[in-house]
């Protein structure tokens, strides 16, 4: 198959198949969730599970507390990492992984704080860290962890997940 790139909205350049058209939906936000992940240096694979749990790559989820799209993001969030439509895949994703990345600094690379503070907010996580005790945190940890390592395994292996 031939590659052409043509510009994304952000003016960033995602290649995407000329020959058979736009990508199919879930190809163009796995290629996105691929191209931030490599932008802001964070492991795809973390990228992809957080999708996974949150949405389960539907772009159009919406949460009962305001979250919406692939990485259901809440709207002060949108607006802290610039994502100007949180609907659009690009932007969400683009707003997400930029999100994880000022997480992941700011918690020095524990995953743990990290992810406890994407579902529940930092503000929490800087509080009072790992003694923060919630169930539904706790399960979320729990569910992202269990699916990056998954991911992990089939990337050394030279699958694709």
């Amino acid at each position: 198959m031939r590659w052409r790139v043509f510009p994304c909205a952000r003016g960033c350049r995602l290649p995407l198949a000329s020959a058979q058209g736009p990508p199919a939906p879930r190809e163009y936000a796995i290629r996105c969730a691929e191209y931030y992940a490599h932008v802001y240096q964070v492991p795809v694979e973390l990228v992809e599970s957080v999708i996974d749990v949150e949405s389960n790559w539907n772009p159009s989820a919406v949460s009962p507390k305001g979250a919406v799209g692939l990485m259901q993001l809440m709207p002060g969030n949108g607006v802290r990492v610039r994502g100007e439509n949180r609907f659009q895949v690009e932007d969400n994703v683009r707003g997400g992984v930029a999100y994880l990345a000022w997480l992941i600094q700011l918690f020095r690379g524990d995953l743990r704080l990290v992810m406890g503070s994407y579902v529940a907010g930092q503000d929490r996580m800087l509080t009072r860290g790992l003694t923060y005790s919630s169930r539904e945190v706790y399960e979320y940890v729990s569910n992202v962890a269990r699916q990056y390592r998954w991911r992990r395994i089939e990337s050394m292996r030279g699958g694709k997940s």
